[in-house]
C-alpha cells in the first residue's frame, strides 16, 4: 500500500511540473535566449541580409536554393520587366554591367533573355556586347575583360572620370580561369592578379556613390571534362584566386558572391560538357540570386525579404506599443506593490484568485476595483509581451525567415505521426450526443492541425490537398452554423450582450494585430468570414418570426416558418453571388468597406473566400435543425452510448458515409484545376461533411469516443490559425519563421512550441478580458463599447474610412 501511495505521489509531483503554464514559462525563456542569440549575430555578423543573401545557403531538396536566413522570390519574365520599370518610375537608372570573360558573359545572356521579349542568342565572340530596351528603361552591358589587368583597370578609370549618369549602377565582374590558362597556372600569374586587383581597389572604393559591385567569387571546375588546353585550370587554382580576391576585396565596398559556388557545387546538372562554363541550372539560380538582390526592395513580394528594408512603423504601430507597455509596467508595478503588502502581513487578496486554467471561478461583481484593475493590466501586460513578439518575428530582420519547400514526404510525415499521436490519446466521454462538445473540439483540433502542416508545407499547389483544406476550411462555418443555430434554437437568447461577447472572442485578436502589424483587418480573411456569417445566423433567427424548440412546441407552423427563413436566406446569397453589381454595392458601402477590403482597396478577395463557402454555414443550420426535429419528433434518441439506428440501417448508412468521403476525394482528384474546382465546391461540399458526421456519429463506440490531444487543440483553433500568419510561419504566411538556422526540423519543433503556448496564453488572455470588456449588465456594455468607437474614430479617420 506504501508503495502504490509513493507511486502516485511521484505521478502526482511529475504531473504537477508537466503541465502547459510551466511550459510557458519555459517557452518565455527560450524567446529570450533566441533574443539574445541572434542580437549577437548581428553584433556580430550584421543583420544585412543582401550579404545572407551572396554568402551561403543550402539545397533543401532537389536544385532548388534557400539563401541563408532570408526568402528569395522567383522572378518571371513579367516580374523582372515589372522591375526594372518600377525602379525607372522612381528615379533611378537601370544601367547594368558584366564585366569579366566567358562565364560572366554567360550570366550576362541569360539575364538579358529573362528580360527581352524576343531570344538574343549566345556566342563565344570576345567582344563587348549591348542590349536596350526603352520600353522598361533598361540598358545592359558586356564587356570582354577576361583578366585583371590594365585593360580592366582602364574600365574602372574611365568611369570615375566620366559623369555619375553614364556609370552602370549595378556591375557584376570576376575573373581567374583566363590567367590560369594564359599563364599556365603560374604562381606569377597569381601576385600579378593580387597586384592588379590591389591597384583597382582605390577605384571601388571611389565608385561606392554611383555604383554597387559585386565580385563574383569562380565556380569550381570539372576536371575530368576539362579539354587538354585548359587542363592547368584546377580547382586549387581557381580557390587560391579566390582566396586572394576574398583578402583584398573583404573589407572593402565590393560584395563578394560567394552563394553561387555553392549552388555549382552542390546542383545535379550534367548539360556542361566542357568541364568549365556554368550549368544552365545554375545559371538560372544565380540570375534569381541577382534579381532578388537588385528588385526585392522596389518590389511587394511577400516571398521575397532578401535585401528588402522591413515596412516603416506608424504612428498607430507605436502608439499601441506604448500602450502595451505602459500595461506591462503597471502591472509589474501592481505586482511588488501587491507583494510587498503580503509580506507585511496584509489580507489583501492574491490578485489570481479563482483563475484556474484560464477560467474566473469568482466574477467581476465578487472582485475588488483594484483586483479588477491588477488581472486587467496582467493580461494586457502578457499580450503586449506576445505582440513584440510576433513584431520582432515578422516586421523586422531580426528573426531569419525562409522559403516553404514542399515534397509529398515533408508533408505526408508529420501529417501521419499527428493522426497516430491523436488516436493513441482516444478516450471515453460522458457525452453522447451528436456532434457533442468534445467531438467538435476534436474536430477542429485535428483539422487546425492539418491546415497548419498545409501551411508550413507550401502544400497548396497539389491540387487533391488544396482540395481537401478547402473542406476543412468549410467545416469550420458548417460547425459555426450548427453550433450558433443548436444554441439560438434551445437558448432562444439573442440579446446584444450575447451578439458582441461571440463577437469580441472571435475578432479580438485580429483587431489587436492589426494594430500591431499594420494590417488591413480582411487580411486575416477567417475571422471576418466567421464573423460575418455568425452574424447572418443571428439575423436569421432573431428577425421575426423568432424560431426555437419552445416556439414550436406551441406550433407545428414553426417548423415551416423555419424552413421559409432557410429558403429566403439561401436566395438572398444565391442573388449576391449571381449579381457582382450588387455585392459591390453592398460591401463597398462606407464605413464597412474598411472591414472587406485588402491593402490594394480590392474586394477580389472577399468576393473569393465568400463565394467558396457561401452554403456551408446554410448547410450547418438546416443539418441542425434536421438533427433537433428528428430528436422531437422520437426517430433517433441520442441520450446513450447506442447506435443511432438499428444495426442495418447503421451499417448501411455508415458504408454510405465512407461512399461520400470517397466521393469527394475522388472529385479533387479529377479535378483540373483550381478555377474548376472552386466553380463546384460550394455545392459539393455538403457532401464530404454530411458523410463525416455520419460515420462519426451514427455507431454508439465511436460516438462515445474522442481524441484527447485533438480536443485540446480545438480549444484554441482559433488562436492557432490566426496567430499562425506571424510566429509560425512568416512574412505574413508566405515564408517560415527560423529561430534555428541550418537546423530545419529542430527549428520547426522549437517554433511550433513557443507558438502553441503563445496561442493557448492568448485564448487564455481572451477569454478573461470578455468577461470585463462585454459585462452582461446593459450600461457597462453600453459604455465598453462608446469607449470602442472613441479609441477607432480617430483610427478611422486617419486612414480614410470616413470620406465619402
Amino acid at each position: 500500500m506504501a508503495d502504490n501511495n509513493r507511486g502516485g505521489s511521484s505521478t502526482n509531483e511529475i504531473t504537477y511540473y508537466l503541465n502547459v503554464e510551466n511550459a510557458k514559462i519555459l517557452a518565455f525563456c527560450i524567446v529570450c535566449g533566441f533574443v539574445m542569440y541572434h542580437g549577437v549575430l548581428h553584433l556580430k555578423y550584421g543583420n544585412d541580409s543582401c550579404k545572407w543573401l551572396l554568402s551561403d545557403g543550402r539545397f533543401p531538396g532537389y536544385n532548388t536554393w534557400q539563401p541563408y536566413g532570408c526568402m528569395m522570390h522567383k522572378y518571371t519574365k513579367i516580374h523582372a520587366r515589372r522591375c526594372m520599370h518600377y525602379i525607372y518610375y522612381w528615379g533611378e537608372q537601370n544601367h547594368i554591367t558584366f564585366l569579366g570573360d566567358s562565364r560572366i558573359r554567360q550570366l550576362y545572356f541569360e539575364f538579358v533573355n529573362l528580360l527581352s521579349l524576343k531570344r538574343v542568342d549566345e556566342h563565344k565572340a570576345h567582344q563587348n556586347l549591348h542590349f536596350e530596351d526603352k520600353k522598361i528603361s533598361v540598358t545592359a552591358d558586356f564587356l570582354w575583360h577576361p583578366m585583371v589587368n590594365s585593360s580592366m583597370y582602364d574600365v574602372y578609370k574611365n568611369w570615375l572620370m566620366a559623369e555619375k549618369s553614364s556609370r552602370p549602377n549595378l556591375l557584376i565582374t570576376g575573373s581567374a580561369t583566363w590567367s590560369i590558362k594564359q599563364f599556365n597556372a603560374s604562381e606569377e600569374a597569381v601576385k600579378n592578379f593580387e597586384l592588379n586587383l590591389t591597384m583597382i581597389l582605390p577605384y571601388i572604393l571611389k565608385l561606392k556613390d554611383s555604383t554597387q559591385i559585386i565580385w563574383m567569387l569562380q565556380d569550381p571546375v570539372d576536371e575530368s571534362k576539362l579539354y587538354p588546353n585548359r587542363s592547368m585550370i584546377t580547382n586549387q587554382q581557381v580557390d587560391a584566386y579566390n582566396k586572394m580576391a576574398i583578402d583584398i576585396l573583404g573589407g572593402s565596398e565590393a560584395k563578394l558572391w560567394s552563394s553561387s559556388r555553392l549552388v555549382a557545387q552542390g546542383i545535379h546538372d550534367n548539360s556542361v560538357l566542357d568541364g568549365l562554363h556554368i550549368s544552365k541550372s545554375a545559371l538560372q539560380l544565380d540570375l534569381q540570386m541577382l534579381l532578388n538582390m537588385y528588385c526585392n526592395d522596389h518590389m511587394n513580394h511577400n516571398d521575397g525579404t532578401c535585401c528588402r528594408v522591413p515596412d516603416s512603423v506608424t504612428s498607430i504601430q507605436i502608439i499601441t506599443a506604448a500602450f502595451f507597455l505602459v500595461c506591462l509596467l503597471s502591472a509589474i508595478a501592481m505586482f511588488l506593490y501587491r507583494r510587498k503588502i503580503r509580506r507585511n502581513g496584509s489580507k489583501a487578496r492574491a490578485a489570481d484568485t479563482g483563475i484556474r486554467n484560464g477560467r474566473s471561478y469568482i466574477t467581476s461583481k465578487d472582485k475588488t476595483w483594484p483586483d479588477t484593475v491588477y488581472e486587467i493590466m496582467v493580461c494586457l501586460g502578457k499580450l503586449g509581451l506576445i505582440m513584440a513578439y510576433t513584431f520582432l518575428c515578422d516586421r523586422t530582420n531580426f528573426f531569419m525567415k525562409e522559403n516553404k519547400y514542399y515534397t509529398h514526404v515533408n508533408f505526408l510525415l508529420p501529417f501521419a505521426y499527428l493522426m497516430i499521436l491523436g488516436f493513441f490519446f482516444t478516450e471515453n466521454t460522458d457525452q453522447t450526443q451528436v456532434l457533442h462538445r468534445d467531438q467538435t473540439d476534436e474536430w477542429k483540433g485535428w483539422m487546425q492541425l492539418v491546415i497548419m502542416i498545409y501551411h508550413l508545407t507550401g502544400a497548396s499547389k497539389v491540387l487533391p490537398i488544396y482540395m481537401h483544406i478547402r473542406v476543412l476550411v468549410s467545416a469550420y462555418l458548417f460547425l459555426t452554423g450548427y453550433g450558433h443555430f443548436s444554441y439560438f434554437w434551445n437558448k432562444t437568447d439573442y440579446s446584444v450582450q450575447r451578439y458582441c461577447q461571440v463577437m469580441f472572442r472571435l475578432n479580438f485578436l485580429v483587431v489587436v494585430l492589426c494594430f500591431v502589424m499594420n494590417r488591413p483587418y480582411q487580411f486575416y480573411y477567417f475571422v471576418p468570414l466567421v464573423s460575418f456569417w455568425f452574424t447572418v445566423v443571428y439575423l436569421t433567427m432573431a428577425i421575426w418570426p423568432r424560431i426555437s424548440a419552445a416556439s414550436c412546441d406551441g406550433s407545428n407552423l414553426h417548423y415551416l416558418y423555419m424552413v421559409i427563413k432557410f429558403i429566403i436566406l439561401t436566395t438572398v446569397i444565391t442573388l449576391f453571388f449571381m449579381s457582382e453589381v450588387l455585392f459591390e454595392k453592398v460591401f463597398l458601402m462606407r464605413p464597412i468597406k474598411a472591414l472587406f477590403v485588402r491593402s490594394d482597396d480590392s474586394l477580389h478577395e472577399w468576393r473569393f473566400r465568400w463565394a467558396l463557402d457561401r452554403y456551408s454555414v446554410v448547410y450547418g443550420m438546416v443539418f441542425a435543425f434536421g438533427y433537433h426535429l428528428l430528436l422531437k419528433k422520437g426517430i433517433i434518441a441520442d441520450n446513450h452510448n447506442k447506435s443511432l439506428f438499428s444495426t442495418g440501417i447503421t451499417l448501411s448508412l455508415t458504408v454510405l458515409g465512407f461512399i461520400g468521403l470517397g466521393s469527394y476525394a475522388l472529385f479533387s482528384f479529377m479535378c483540373k484545376n483550381k478555377s474548376e474546382c472552386n466553380d463546384t465546391h460550394s455545392y459539393l461540399v455538403a457532401l464530404p461533411l454530411i458523410s463525416y458526421v455520419t460515420v462519426r456519429n451514427l455507431v454508439g463506440w465511436v460516438r462515445t469516443r474522442y481524441s484527447s490531444f485533438f480536443a485540446w487543440f480545438g480549444k484554441i483553433s482559433l488562436e492557432l490559425f490566426i496567430a499562425q500568419y506571424h510566429i509560425w510561419l512568416a512574412a505574413d504566411t508566405y515564408g517560415v519563421l527560423v529561430l534555428m538556422p541550418t537546423y530545419p526540423v529542430l527549428n520547426v519543433i522549437v517554433t511550433s512550441f513557443i507558438f502553441i503556448c503563445a496561442s493557448h496564453e492568448i485564448s487564455k488572455i481572451t477569454a478573461v478580458l470578455t468577461n470585463y470588456l462585454v459585462p452582461k449588465e446593459g450600461k457597462a456594455l453600453l459604455r465598453n463599447c462608446i469607449v470602442f468607437f472613441m479609441i477607432m474614430l480617430p483610427v478611422s479617420i486617419s486612414k480614410g474610412v470616413l470620406t465619402f
